[in-house]
């Protein structure tokens, strides 16, 4: 019989933020939740020390899998913190995550929505003092060893307007569980392992969150501390170049699948349209 209590860490400090407090539908939801992603992997956290106990921080992650969502707000949560996600729409579909994203209090971000939806809903959340967990990458990385891609610059635009601390962060083992676009893997248990690393000194670029060269910078610093805690995680060198699709292409050919499927699917609907007469 699984022992709930042994799955909530003990109060910090100072007792947990608001939204760890008062946001009652998680508290129903976490415990089955952890029970079952802990079947498939237990979670270490190396780092912890880093996140703040208490207030607004922006966390920039890699993104290896569709489940690294679930393991990185079990991560988090052990720290003592409800981590809420920028994310893109269309994960709240997913089963078993999508409605773990919407327990949670997630935010979904429609694309069609642009820049200005996902820094009005991260700007909501930090108002509130919670930890805001970006994927500067924007989608799963299409490198094919799974390095950190090229980034988009929302984490350094949400972090320079709002001058909340930015923290990098890198995974390792969620791709083992559910590969990117692959079949789950529940067994033999894994490990998924988070590295935190030291918050990004943004000093050289205060007060330029409108210059977009400042912005490039930034995201590439965000990206080159992912991807060397990544490294360290791996105990690998990562590529001297760092995959970029708008150069490198999808290796999944996600974009080419969705059109061929989004023609399939006009095709069958003028098809009955016709047989209706």
């Amino acid at each position: 019989m699984t022992n709930w209590e042994t799955l909530q860490p003990p109060a910090p400090e100072g007792g947990w933020p608001p939204d760890r407090k008062t946001f009652w539908p998680w508290w129903l939801c976490a415990p089955p939740l952890f029970a079952a992603i802990g079947l498939m992997a237990k979670t270490v956290v190396i780092g912890g020390e880093r996140i703040p106990a208490t207030g607004p921080v922006i966390i920039a992650s890699n993104h290896v899998s569709v489940i690294d969502p679930t393991y990185l707000i079990r991560a988090f949560w052990k720290q003592g913190r409800l981590a809420r996600f920028l994310a893109k729409a269309s994960i709240w579909k997913v089963p078993f995550i999508g409605a773990m994203m919407r327990a949670s209090g997630q935010v979904p971000v429609d694309r069609r929505g642009g820049a200005a939806a996902s820094l009005q809903a991260a700007e909501h959340l930090i108002e509130t003092g919670s930890m805001v967990v970006v994927y500067p990458e924007g989608t799963l990385t299409r490198d094919p060893k799974l390095w950190p891609m090229r980034g988009k610059t929302g984490a350094a635009r949400i972090a320079l307007e709002s001058g909340v601390p930015i923290l990098p962060v890198a995974h390792w083992g969620a791709q083992q569980i559910l590969p990117p676009y692959g079949r789950l893997r529940p067994f033999p248990r894994r490990t998924f392992t988070l590295l935190v690393g030291e918050p990004l000194d943004l000093t050289p670029w205060q007060g330029r969150a409108g210059d977009s060269r400042a912005l490039a910078e930034v995201t590439d610093a965000i990206m080159d501390a992912i991807t060397a805690l990544q490294a360290r995680l791996r105990d690998e060198q990562p590529p001297e170049h760092r995959w970029d699709m708008a150069v490198d292409g999808d290796p999944y050919h996600r974009d080419e699948r969705s059109k061929s499927g989004s023609r399939a699917a006009a095709q069958r609907r003028a098809a009955k349209r016709k047989a209706r007469g």
